[in-house]
């Protein structure tokens, strides 16, 4: 059983390592000399890595906000699920 800050830095780790990736491949295409680091930066794989996460895990849900009640029985039945 794996917690939940463990599986998000697993997802963040493969962004980061997709990062990475981009950053080299740039860095074989570009003037050394003359290039700047927010040219080879670019923070897009390592943010969507993290919007997958949320988007795509069954530990994350949107929350029913049509009402507050129905906020309330969102919260309870996620209480009740466990933690």
């Amino acid at each position: 059983v794996r917690s939940v800050g463990e599986l998000m830095e697993n997802q963040y780790r493969v962004g980061l390592l997709r990062m990475e990736r981009a950053i080299r491949e740039r860095m074989g295409s570009v003037d050394i000399d003359t290039v700047m680091p927010h040219d080879l930066i670019n923070a897009k794989p390592a943010a969507a890595a993290v919007r997958e996460f949320f988007g795509s895990s069954q530990l994350s849900q949107f929350m029913d906000q049509t009402n507050p009640l129905s906020e309330v029985t969102h919260k309870r039945r996620l209480s009740a699920l466990g933690p």
